[in-house]
């Protein structure tokens, strides 16, 4: 039987991997499972189910063996007024797109103490696309980023309060791009289309301690992960009197260093209750320099100098026989400036709420459901470094379901 269930294992993380790397789009993603999102992601003092491998890899020494995968549906809004320093106060709405982040797990118990697991994720992607013919049309298009983490894990139960864990992150990533540049002209700048892929590695570490059966706290890191990404640049119109650097082209991210610590508590019989603080390590992107094999001189560098931030996470879970009710509230502070936000991937401090249910459809299998709405404050972009000053109000739907399997 054990046999069967690690072909099973095997059989089903590979075919939702080819299916779901088709389907994923793409800066930092939080929804990792629609149990844990429910909650407004405060899991890393529990991490009591697969999840725990992006949340906790504490958590798998407290579990068995399973399987659990699923995905989130993002719908983001934003509408920007302006440009407020050319004396606009146009609207434009970007163009609607859903992203398909895919979360998938598996874990195996190799005896009391000792366990595996392997996680495949998308910690960072979005995106935007902006009308065609839009004020900013020099300045952004379109960009597009997808990341994949994959994280084989391993974790040690010491005893029944305490489990440590650690993993390592092999990290591929694609971004398209579609942007305005610097170079120079009379006429109407040309644009530049690029196509980059990279690959990169970072490692990830937890531990849980239960003080008592009901009070429990978690503490998680997941370090930074710089990202070589290479590949191709296309510029439009391509003017022969500037010999445009078509051809190769490189670029330079380091993904930020991120770290929880979360509390918590069994109040009462049916209840769970957990509050966690999240750091992320946003100074790590400072810049985004595109460079052309080419022609150096024509290299387009953008200042970004993002502020290291948090966000704090409240989540509850309520166990009614084989029905969970689930819910949670999280803040989450933006980590750039007034005077660099661009609509690139324009971004502001926001307020999110989540609900969610779970059923356990019997022993083995059980579903998860979420719902997140995310409210952003309103963002004045003011005396912006690239002169393209405006207001922008986003907000973001997501819908979150996952599918586990026990044996």
């Amino acid at each position: 039987m054990r046999l069967y269930s690690q072909y099973l294992l095997g059989t089903i993380v590979l075919s939702v991997l080819v299916v779901c790397i088709a389907l994923s789009g793409g800066f930092q993603l939080n929804e990792h499972g629609a149990r844990a999102t429910a909650q407004a992601g405060a899991f890393a003092a529990r991490a009591s189910d697969p999840s725990a491998i992006y949340f906790n890899p504490a958590g798998l020494g407290f579990q068995g063996s399973s399987i659990y995968l699923g995905a989130t549906f993002i719908m983001p809004k934003i509408t920007f007024y302006g440009p407020s320093n050319l004396s606009l106060n146009d609207e434009t709405k970007i163009v609607d797109q859903t992203f398909t982040p895919i979360n998938i797990y598996g874990t195996y118990e190799l005896n009391d103490n000792l366990h595996i697991g392997l996680g495949v994720n998308n910690p960072y992607g979005l995106g935007t696309e902006w009308p065609a013919n839009w004020a900013g049309q020099y300045i952004t298009q379109k960009i597009d980023l997808t990341t994949f983490f994959i994280t084989p894990t391993v974790a040690y139960k010491v005893n029944e309060q305490l489990s440590v864990g650690a993993g390592l992150n092999y990290v591929t990533g694609k971004v398209t791009m579609k942007i305005g540049t610097s170079i120079p002209f009379s006429g109407n700048p040309p644009i530049v289309n690029l196509d980059l892929n990279a690959t990169g590695v970072g490692f990830n570490a937890g531990i849980i301690y239960k003080f008592i059966p009901d009070l429990s706290l978690g503490i998680s890191y997941r370090s930074s992960v710089k990202l070589d990404a290479s590949g191709t640049a296309k510029f439009d119109p391509n003017y022969t009197l500037l010999s445009l650097p078509n051809g190769g082209a490189t670029a330079t991210i380091t993904l930020p260093a991120t770290g929880f610590v979360g509390v918590a508590y069994k109040a009462m019989k049916n209840l769970e209750v957990e509050a966690d603080y999240q750091y992320i390590g946003w100074s790590s992107y400072n810049e985004l320099a595109i460079r052309f094999k080419a022609d150096p001189t024509k290299n387009e560098v953008m200042t970004k100098n993002y502020q290291d931030t948090y966000i704090l996470r409240f989540g509850a879970e309520y166990t009614m026989d084989d029905i969970q009710l689930r819910a949670g509230y999280i803040y989450d502070h933006s980590p750039v400036l007034t005077k660099y936000v661009d609509p690139m991937l324009p971004d502001a401090n926001r307020n999110g709420y989540s609900i969610g249910v779970g059923y356990k459809i019997c022993e083995q299998w059980r579903v998860d459901a979420s719902y997140f709405f995310l409210k952003f404050d309103q963002r004045k972009a003011e005396n912006t470094v690239i002169a393209f000053d405006g207001t922008y109000n986003m907000t973001a739907t997501l819908i979150g379901i996952d599918i586990g399997y026990t044996f």
